[in-house]
């Protein structure tokens, strides 16, 4: 018995001496070199782009934690709720976690499964079947140990199956990434939003509250006959007015505090909550850099890339069928038509069973082949569009941060301009040298003009924000 185990283990060890290095050393993948970028290598230039490059020069967005950059306390313990609490982070964090067992199991196959099998086997044979010519009862038992149907990897096509598969799980990774660079902004930009809302709250309430007393003002001066019936009616569409815009802005808060909630993943406490834009702390000043190159370090250009490299690694893998694929079913251990003597001496029994697969004629091949070229091809697309995407995104918040103080500073000066003309406007109302039509106008032209600078504002802050999002911020 030993020496046919002596014999049977130098066997393996002779077999398994020339197939593993046949297993480290055959690979069907296409090298893979990474495609160059299908955009400019520099960001546009131009007067809508002038003094964008000025910000942190010690740290660039995809290096700069978003507590470095969100420095408002309060905004700080909101994202952190919601980095904790947010379904849509969890589900892409479960993907993650999908995919990388999905990987974990097709990397499985390069190895052996060993099982261990026992079997008792009975059976009546009637006498025509039966060796003796009379009727008999056949017993056979066994316990083997071995592995079944495993196939050799000669020519890379499983080691290709679970390079695709380990593409797809890092890819998988960077868009959990991506899923939380989106949140983290979500809740920046909702969060600023409601601070612009409150303010335009506190604008019309102001605003309610002084055409109140224009209205009030006025119908004093009509029941003493100083005042038409006209103007006290258009006195009282202001007011109409103001309180429209009081309702619709405690409609935009309320609304605003459910994205928050929602965001979150909980009730945000109200003491997180902004009461208006001045009581925000400002975001951190950053820039991104000279070259566009940055722009490859994105999450989503990475796992575009990652899908890349999972199409070129399906190419090995439909190339590997061409070639034969080898199997080898294998099992040692004792067997007995006595199930007293299973385990007595000379009861071994070994098999060996190796299968060779040969294509001769399968289209399918081909087509598959075939698939996995155009497959590639589409991802390769794919991964191009996502640079041009990203490239485009960054242009236009360069773009709004180049004019937007320009504007605001354009929108201050139209602020003031309309506060001057309607005391103005007031005074010679009260005198009788204008008509009320007048301070109608510039009170209309004031609210707008202050309502237009809160709207500049915010998008001066969002765009910051999104700037930070779109060139890859929001590490830990």
């Amino acid at each position: 018995m030993h020496r046919r185990m002596n014999k049977l283990f130098k066997k393996w060890f002779y077999l398994f001496s020339f197939i593993f290095p046949l297993l480290c050393g055959c690979s069907l993948i296409p090298e893979y070199q990474r495609p160059p970028s299908p955009v400019s290598a520099e960001w546009p230039t131009g007067k809508a782009y002038e003094g964008t490059e000025n910000g942190d020069t010690q740290w660039k967005a995809e290096k700069l934690p978003w507590k470095n950059f969100f420095t408002d306390a309060s905004l700080q313990e909101i994202i952190g709720l919601a980095l904790q609490n947010n379904r849509d982070l969890r589900l892409a964090a479960l993907n993650m976690e999908r995919a990388r067992a999905l990987y974990g199991i097709q990397r499985a196959e390069l190895l052996p499964s060993v099982q261990g099998v026992g079997v008792v086997s009975k059976q009546r044979l009637p006498a025509d079947l039966s060796s003796t010519g009379s009727p008999m009862i056949a017993e056979q038992d066994s316990v083997t140990v071995g592995f079944i149907g495993w196939e050799i990897d000669f020519f890379g096509r499983i080691r290709s199956l679970a390079t695709r598969a380990r593409e797809e799980y890092l890819a998988t990774d960077e868009a959990r990434r991506s899923a939380q660079i989106l949140l983290i902004s979500s809740v920046g930009t909702v969060y600023l939003t409601l601070a612009a809302d409150r303010e335009n709250l506190k604008l019309a309430v102001s605003t309610l509250e002084t055409q109140e007393g224009n209205y009030k003002i006025i119908r004093k001066r009509f029941e003493v006959g100083i005042a038409n019936e006209l103007d006290l009616k258009r006195a009282q569409s202001q007011v109409d007015t103001a309180r429209g815009d009081v309702a619709r802005y405690t409609q935009l808060e309320a609304l605003d505090i459910n994205a928050l909630d929602l965001l979150a993943g909980t009730v945000v406490p109200p003491r997180l909550l902004p009461t208006d834009l001045a009581g925000v702390k400002p975001l951190r000043e950053i820039t991104p850099g000279l070259s566009s190159a940055v722009l490859l370090e994105r999450p989503d250009v990475l796992a575009s890339e990652h899908q890349l490299k999972a199409a070129n690694a399906n190419i090995g893998a439909a190339r590997a069928a061409f070639f034969p694929s080898i199997a080898l079913t294998t099992g040692i251990g004792t067997a007995s038509a006595d199930l007293s003597g299973l385990f007595k001496g000379g009861s071994t029994a070994w098999s060996f069973i190796p299968q060779i697969s040969i294509p001769i004629f399968d289209p399918r091949v081909w087509s598959a082949y075939e698939f996995t070229k155009v497959e590639r091809e589409i991802a390769l697309t794919q991964y191009e569009r996502t640079i041009q995407e990203a490239f485009r995104e960054v242009a236009d918040a360069l773009a709004v941060k180049g004019t937007v103080n320009q504007r605001i500073e354009a929108q201050k000066s139209l602020v003031e301009a309309f506060e001057s003309a309607y005391r103005l406007s007031d005074k010679r109302y009260m005198k009788g040298i204008e008509n009320y039509l007048s301070v109608l106008d510039a009170q209309r032209s004031l609210l707008n003009a202050q309502q237009g600078l809160i709207l500049l504002q915010l998008l001066q802050l969002n765009n910051h924000v999104t700037l930070y999002k779109v060139l890859g911020g929001g590490i830990l």
